[in-house]
């Protein structure tokens, strides 16, 4: 009986589309084969139609050959001896009549773009128009960029009916279907009349990598860095920053992110670099521990920051900004600190400290949220069109006077601005669009999410997979069973990926706030899968779809299994490890870190704050070690040392 069981249910679900035909758009006269494959019991047959149900002479194949003369619609027919029938999806195939289409000798179908929009000049409330239009198989897709940030237009028109200063700048758009991405010439629009004043300091571009490092192998876990860095993030893509957000790296990681950071920044950009994790001080050098550095703290493990700030001015920037939610503590004194040779002064540089030289910063831990304090009072005052010096002002005195941190924390501001720029300065990107067009196709990279899919299971089942970023190296997979088939009950989706990724914020208290960070959009998904250190990458993606479901006749519970590629998605298409031996070292190799004990994560208490000074495991007699000194909780009261 077991071997009849697939012509049975096959019987029993009728027909079932497995490929659709899919739109194009092509020039005149183009020869277009449009194509549908079906699966059913006996012999299938096929009638195409055109709209209004009227059907093609002779088209009772799979495929459909014709020569496009006009834009038009198709749909196919497929029917068994059985008098079961389904239709496909309804096709378009565009034609665009140009004078000189242009494509290449051997084109395949990949987008081809056949008009370009065209600059233009306005007045405030006129009405902007611009136009692209490219052939492609299958139909190309559009996306528009204004100053290199992603509109929420997708069509192959870009229309504004009032124009304000707001619209005018640098216009790109995207051009792509599964076979390629292409882009359009970069135009300029010119609102006329509004035009920003002269004195007012622009910036060509804003571009800011945060890091957050939390789970730490030789060292106290962190629990802020997840909101922090989160939050920030979003704030700063108000200001029209382009937002490479990274968790829980490794050293070398750190340095390939930077590198790759570096290349986002020319001249006159605004460039910001944002840190949460644990850190020390030494010599007056600050140092970034990432998540593999070993006990005890030295500086050829670390990441040192004056060196980002070095590499920053090299890049010419108009200003960059460094904010440190770190701690300051001196270790190891003894040690040899990073030789860095200066650049003349360049001057529109500006360093944040959570807190001053020798001292501790914390985070607070209240209830389902976790913030660092000098973040959260940055992220309070962050948005206001002041200088950049004046919010870091604003945030120290409204730390000065948390009750939390009285006498052990206080900010400390260090610059050469040399103009009053801020962080809400504006892009004006006129003169650089090439430089903008590159810089956009790199900073993509780190923030390419896979397109939605939906899967057609044998027995009649829907599932719909989509995905969200939650971080530039962390992204949520959903499954949602959008129709049942007709003989399926309690149907459930489980989601796996090859390679396996270990979920490495399923932990107490962090899968919650990752939770709280998908979007509404995604709420009550049937499935859900967390997809961490996308950075280690080296293969595409593999996500594995398991549809479990009871037969409603057999009341067997049965599987069935799709896989779905999604490539290197986010950071990983930047390929961060073909970087890591490339980056010069900063002092001695580091310190093999086999055999260094591991210590035990711990859980503050609701409303307990503690420091991002790393505590460490007892150690043995080291006169030279120079250790954080442990802190007297009794003292604290309701504090837990943090970086």
């Amino acid at each position: 009986m077991t071997g009849y069981q697939p012509a049975l249910l096959r019987i029993m679900i009728g027909i079932v589309i497995v490929r659709h035909p899919f739109s194009v758009c092509v020039p005149v006269n183009h020869k277009v084969t449009l194509s549908v494959r079906a699966e059913g019991t006996g012999v299938l047959s096929y009638q195409w139609f055109t709209v209004e149900e009227k059907e093609v002479p002779g088209a009772t194949r799979a495929e459909l050959t014709i020569r496009a003369q006009n834009t038009q619609l198709y749909v196919c027919r497929v029917h068994d001896q059985f008098r079961n029938f389904v239709f496909s999806e309804w096709v378009k195939v565009k034609v665009l009549d140009v004078d000189k289409p242009g494509l290449p000798g051997h084109w395949q179908g990949q987008p081809h773009i056949a008009v370009n929009p065209k600059s233009q000049a306005v007045r405030p409330g006129e009405k902007i128009t611009l136009h692209c239009a490219a052939f492609g198989i299958p139909l190309p897709q559009y996306r528009w960029y204004r100053n290199g940030l992603e509109l929420d237009k997708t069509t192959s028109t870009l229309q504004m009916d009032h124009a304000t200063a707001d619209h005018g700048g640098t216009y790109l758009c995207a051009v792509s279907n599964v076979l390629e991405e292409t882009w359009t010439e970069p135009v300029d629009v010119i609102v006329q009349r509004e035009q920003i004043p002269p004195s007012t300091p622009t910036a060509t571009d804003k571009v800011a990598l945060l890091i957050g490092n939390l789970n730490y192998l030789h060292h106290l876990d962190l629990m802020a860095p997840i909101m922090d860095v989160r939050e920030l993030a979003n704030l700063l893509q108000q200001l029209g920053f382009r937002v490479v957000s990274l968790l829980d790296l490794t050293r070398e990681e750190m340095l390939a992110a930077i590198e790759k950071f570096m290349q986002l920044l020319d001249k006159g950009v605004y460039g910001l670099f944002y840190y949460a994790g644990h850190g020390f001080e030494r010599a007056g050098r600050n140092y970034l521990v990432a998540i593999d550095t070993p006990q005890p703290y030295r500086p050829e493990n670390s990441v040192c920051v004056q060196r980002i700030m070095l590499k920053m001015q090299q890049r010419e920037t108009a200003l960059s900004v460094i904010l440190l939610d770190t701690c300051r503590k001196w270790y190891n004194q003894h040690c040899i600190p990073s030789v860095i040779m200066p650049l003349g002064p360049r001057g529109n540089t500006v360093y944040g400290y959570a807190t001053c030289e020798d001292a501790e910063a914390f985070e607070v831990q209240d209830g389902g949220k976790s913030t660092g304090i000098f973040t959260k009072y940055l992220n309070k005052h962050i948005l206001q069109p002041e200088k950049v010096t004046h919010i870091l002002e604003q945030v120290s005195e409204d730390l000065s006077k948390d009750p939390l941190v009285t006498d052990k924390q206080a900010v400390e501001i260090k610059h050469t601005l040399k103009e009053p720029r801020s962080l809400t300065d504006p892009v004006r990107a006129s003169g650089h669009t090439r430089e903008l067009h590159l810089r956009d196709v790199c900073w993509r990279q780190a923030n390419e999410i896979p397109r939605k899919r939906t899967l057609r299971f044998l027995c009649g089942v829907e599932v719909e997979i989509c995905f969200a970023a939650l971080f530039s190296n962390v992204m949520a997979a959903f499954a949602t069973i959008k129709t049942t088939g007709p003989q399926t009950q309690d149907c459930t989706v489980t989601l796996s990926s090859i390679p396996s990724m270990e979920d490495i914020f399923s932990g107490s208290g962090r899968c919650e706030e990752m939770d709280s960070l998908i979007p509404p959009t995604f709420d009550s998904p049937d499935g859900t899968l967390r997809l961490c250190a996308l950075q280690k990458i080296k293969e595409p993606v593999v996500i594995n779809v398991d549809l479990h479901y009871t037969h409603s006749d057999s009341k067997l519970r049965l599987t069935e299994s799709q896989r779905v590629e999604i490539g290197k998605p986010l950071v990983a298409s930047c390929d961060l490890y073909r970087n890591i031996h490339a980056n010069t070292q900063e002092g001695a190799s580091a310190q093999s870190v086999d055999n260094i004990p591991v210590l035990p994560a711990t859980v503050a208490g609701p409303c307990r704050p503690f420091t991002r000074n790393a505590e460490c495991v007892p150690q043995v007699a080291d006169v030279r070690s120079n250790e954080p000194e442990e802190n007297d909780e009794n003292e604290l009261h309701n504090f837990t040392l943090r970086r």
